[in-house]
């Protein structure tokens, strides 16, 4: 949506019941005169409060009352109640009021009146009010709902102080009306409380409130009758007074325009098109264009520029996904036609397939099409684009696609290739929305995988192999268990990890040494056998992650961190983009000594990572002083620069060149000494991806990720061997 455009729901078509919560009633209890007149073992009696909510619709009651429940349990009076009337926001008039009446029962008397209070629905703009409504009750009175009340729920202006003000920018930010920015969030929000409690402390604030919480929707809702396409006129003002009213042609297309563009495109014109050639100047703008990056829209006119010359453009292959971005699906002739030219079209590149995947295309046509393309990909490139091949599933029109068909036949032959598609759907089946259709392809993988019979050069068959994969499972449950009882050990860490090794020497030992070999669900080519309990170990932090040492059935070991109570989702997807980086470098010859380490998530809070031998710049800098005193550890050179090798300097600067570009684009934040590790053979690299694409729980970010103690151990940015700027833009002009 841009931000021109004003999207809105009408309350005619909104088919659900009237629902709001009742939070909380704020300020001091007033004293009964009866109170006085109680014997001594009432006085520490706690009012038995409850709501009585009545919708009004055009100043008479509509419909039966409705109650909460009795809350005695002292001041705050909190009942966080869900109310769901009878009526339905379709049947609303723009007079429709809530009436709140506020009663005592504990008074036995009958006059257990607190107070109440009056709101409309719809404000001044005929918009439906949503969030928190903050209503100040009428002492001793019960809420009129005649119009005009009696006992309006609304500050009036000139008794608006901060408070109100605040309470206003707080239910804005609630609504996501002001952009989130953490740090500056927190300070805020403390200021708030302080001056809360300040107003709170004043004597003469003596006013009961009544806190409500009206149901938000993900647009607006403006008040429209059943059956009107139209709004009644607002009152014209006599004052220079802005008056907002509703255009019903918004958003709609201008029939004048429509016209003239199937004349345009009528198939009559395509004897003329097939044989029309771009000027110069139409040639540099279908060049700008075919440079757009996927997310942009095309307006009308270039639409209309990449129709009029298709002919022409067949043997541009860049082009073809932004043709059928011009096309006209609704037009059936116009649609058959797009659908023979893509057939001659120059074929694709792999990559460009993915953008044919996405929610903009809805043609079964073009996703069949897309999908050929990706049958000509190896199985390398088809991993480096897998995880959003899995996301893509959730735009198919049905659950039994062609993308998944192809997913799965393509994972009967290459275990790695199904292992990563089994984690990538098991993940997804969290999702109530398309729980369905990740199920159905998951079902779909397992039944043609336990089909497969073994193969003639030795392979196991499907059953056996789908065994091995439902192990990976079983592990990752078996290491979940083991971090629950971990984590419950009082003392330090030295005291856990103790824990850990017991625990996989004694009661859980069959971890040590597996029965059968289990694929490494990191790398699944590779076989593991068992945990090594005494190089198994924990780190120091909140999560207390484990590090875990693996035998591997070829005589070796591996490494990994498995964690629980983290969404690694996100890691795994910046850490894709690192590897595809890595590999379009390294296509233009430029190896930048990246380190795209693996990420594996197995579930929404858990998931593995490769460990990668390495300290972090606030671990060297401690006990080094410096970088170039730890390289000076690893590679001597008294005849090199700094006294360190020249291959190991260089090393250290590719990786500092490429890793500040690619966090550059990625918008990686919350970047520190603890974050950046280094390898003893000088390649950098970045850990922890929970801040990116912009945002950053630091104020004023630098966007270019490069610390001092970087460039010192450069000889500093005057230094005849600080050649990272010339680096920077080589790798810039190859990724941008």
């Amino acid at each position: 949506m841009t931000g021109n455009e004003f999207r809105f729901f009408l309350s005619c078509d909104i088919n659900l019941p009237v629902t709001f919560r009742i939070e909380r009633l704020e300020g001091n209890l007033p004293q009964s005169p009866a109170s006085s007149e109680l014997d001594t073992s009432t006085e520490n009696r706690n009012a038995e409060l409850h709501v009585e909510c009545t919708l009004y619709i055009d100043g008479a009651p509509f419909g039966l009352s409705t109650k909460t429940r009795l809350e005695s349990s002292g001041y705050p009076y909190c009942w966080n109640e869900l109310i769901t009337l009878s009526s339905k926001y379709r049947d609303l008039t723009s007079q429709a009021q809530l009436a709140f009446t506020v009663w005592d029962v504990s008074c036995g008397n009958g006059d257990g009146l607190v107070g109440g209070a009056t709101v409309f629905l719809f404000n001044s703009k005929k918009q439906l009010k949503a969030g928190r409504q903050k209503l100040r009750l009428w002492p001793g009175k019960e809420a009129d709902g005649t119009i005009p009340t009696t006992t309006p729920g609304k500050v009036p202006k000139h008794e608006r102080g901060e408070i109100e003000r605040l309470e206003r920018l707080v239910n804005k930010y609630e609504r996501g009306q002001i952009q989130r920015i953490d740090w500056l969030d927190r300070l805020t929000f403390e200021a708030v409380e302080k001056i809360k409690e300040k107003e709170s402390s004043r004597s003469d604030n003596s006013h009961l409130s009544l806190v409500v919480d009206f149901c938000s929707f993900e647009h607006r809702v403006v008040f429209q009758e059943s059956g009107a396409n139209f709004y009644a006129p607002s009152p014209v003002s006599s004052t220079n007074e802005l008056v907002t009213i509703w255009d019903p042609e918004v958003g709609r297309k201008n029939p004048s325009e429509l016209k003239q563009l199937k004349l345009a495109r009528s198939l009559t014109r395509g004897i003329i098109d097939r044989d029309l050639k771009p000027s110069s100047n139409e040639r540099k703008s279908i060049q700008s264009i075919l440079k757009y990056p996927p997310t942009r829209t095309l307006n009308g006119d270039e639409r209309q520029l990449l129709w009029k010359f298709r002919f022409s453009l067949m043997s541009e292959k860049r082009a073809l996904t932004k043709f059928l971005r011009c096309v006209e699906w609704t037009d059936v002739q116009e649609a058959k036609q797009a659908i023979d030219l893509m057939g001659r079209w120059e074929t694709i590149d792999v990559a460009d397939a993915l953008e044919l995947l996405s929610p903009v295309f809805e043609s079964e046509d073009v996703r069949a099409y897309a999908v050929s393309v990706l049958e000509r990909a190896g199985d390398e490139e088809l991993q480096y684009y897998l995880l959003q091949l899995v996301q893509a599933l959730r735009f198919e029109r049905s659950d039994k696609s062609r993308l998944s068909l192809f997913l799965v036949q393509r994972s009967l032959s290459n275990i790695e290739i199904a292992s990563f598609l089994r984690w990538y759907v098991a993940v997804e089946l969290h999702d109530p929305t398309y729980a369905k259709r990740f199920y159905c392809t998951y079902d779909m993988l397992e039944d043609n995988m336990v089909k497969m019979e073994a193969g003639e050069n030795g392979d196991e068959d499907g059953f056996k192999l789908w065994h091995s994969l439902v192990r990976q499972t079983e592990l990752t449950a078996q290491l979940c268990s083991i971090m629950r009882d971990v984590r419950n050990v009082r003392g330090g860490t030295q005291k856990k990890i103790e824990k850990l090794r017991q625990l996989l020497s004694g009661l859980l030992s069959e971890l040590t040494y597996f029965e059968e070999p289990i694929r490494l669900p990191l790398a699944p080519s590779v076989l593991i056998t068992g945990i090594v309990p005494s190089e198994s170990s924990i780190f120091k932090s909140a999560l207390h992650p484990l590090r875990l040492t693996f035998r591997t059935a070829s005589g070796g070991t591996c490494k990994l961190i498995f964690k629980k109570g983290d969404d690694l989702r996100q890691d795994q997807l910046v850490i894709q983009m690192v590897t595809l980086m890595d590999r379009l470098l390294k296509l233009e010859n430029l190896d930048l000594q990246l380190t795209p380490y693996r990420v594996l998530a197995t579930g929404q809070d858990e998931g593995m990572v490769e460990f990668i031998p390495s300290s972090s710049l606030a671990q060297i800098l401690s006990e080094h002083r410096s970088i170039v005193n730890y390289l000076q550890k690893f590679h001597p050179d008294e005849d090199g620069p700094f006294g360190i090798t020249a291959q190991c300097l260089e090393t250290f600067i590719k990786s500092c060149a490429g890793y500040s570009v690619i966090t550059y684009i990625l918008g990686i934040g919350d970047r520190h000494l603890d974050n950046l590790l280094l390898r003893d053979d000088g390649r950098l690299f970045h850990v922890d991806f929970g801040f990116i694409l912009g945002r950053d729980p630091k104020p004023f970010p630098p966007p270019m990720k490069l610390c001092k103690e970087m460039v010192e151990a450069m000889g500093g940015a005057e230094s005849l061997v600080f050649p990272l700027q010339s680096i920077l833009y080589q790798v810039q002009i190859l990724l941008l």
